[in-house]
């Protein structure tokens, strides 16, 4: 080949040698671009409602456009209706002094609400607040939640369990996993559009959920709604209330003044 055919074609196969590099480049890095994320929404105050201050909240539901509301600790705790306008508590019925009321559920026609550590669901009529029996169960109880066909609980860990309502067994059971690993503390849950949507206990994020196998969609900052200051540790966001008939989001904590509507995302 002649010397100055020679000196042409050089940048041309350097050319080529360069772009096929790059390729290459993006074709590996193809993966990373692709990997999947958590979204953070942070959420938005729409309306705000006066509530209990003494009302140490462990679950919130709401029953035929009515609020019921599960509270805690020893001696105090209890099963509520409340008038969402005034915070005021229509009717309550208190439970026994050794138990620790804890998250609530409400599953045809019926109210479930766990208890914390002595392993018995209690079991009301949800229109008359009548109670109809309990259930036991294994491990601590924490938060509760339906999807229509089963009870899902939370335990505190990165398990929930999924309950049949009539017996009380568990039918299946799901990790919460997300890139940063096993999400745990799980606490209040509430099912919302075909997702479980979780408190997480000393957290001011609430996590969704995909309930067919665990997988983390992503989280709902709640983290401005009542700033850290102005409560005591134990004074955690606890509380997620979904009305299907108006289809509107609630959330609150453990003695907060105020329970606020959120702009669904």
């Amino acid at each position: 080949m002649a010397l100055s055919l020679r000196r042409r074609l050089l940048p041309l196969v350097a050319l080529i040698i360069a772009v096929g590099a790059i390729s290459v480049g993006w074709l590996a890095a193809a993966p990373f671009l692709r990997r999947p994320t958590e979204p953070v929404v942070v959420l938005e105050a729409i309306g705000q409602f006066p509530h209990d201050r003494e009302a140490f909240t462990q679950g919130l539901a709401f029953y035929e456009g009515r609020l019921i509301e599960g509270t805690g600790q020893y001696g105090t705790s209890e099963l509520r209706e409340v008038e969402l306008a005034t915070g005021k508590v229509l009717r309550s019925r208190p439970l026994d002094k050794e138990l620790f009321g804890e998250g609530i559920a409400i599953h045809d026609g019926r109210i479930y609400q766990l208890t914390w550590k002595e392993r018995v669901a209690l079991v009301y009529d949800a229109r008359e607040f009548q109670p109809l029996g309990h259930y036991r169960y294994s491990g601590e109880g924490w938060g509760l939640t339906s999807d229509g066909t089963h009870l899902i609980q939370s335990d505190g860990s990165a398990t929930l369990r999924f309950i049949d309502p009539k017996t009380f067994e568990t039918v299946r059971r799901i990790t919460v996993h997300g890139l940063r690993g096993n999400v745990e503390k799980l606490n209040e849950l509430e099912y919302v559009n075909g997702e479980i949507l979780a408190n997480i206990w000393y957290n001011d994020r609430i996590v969704r959920i995909d309930p067919s196998d665990g997988r983390v969609l992503g989280w709902l900052d709640a983290g401005q709604l009542y700033p850290r200051l102005r409560r005591n540790r134990e004074h955690v966001l606890n509380g997620i209330a979904w009305d299907p008939q108006a289809k509107r989001l609630f959330v609150t904590g453990k003695n907060w003044p105020t329970l606020f509507e959120v702009k669904l995302p």
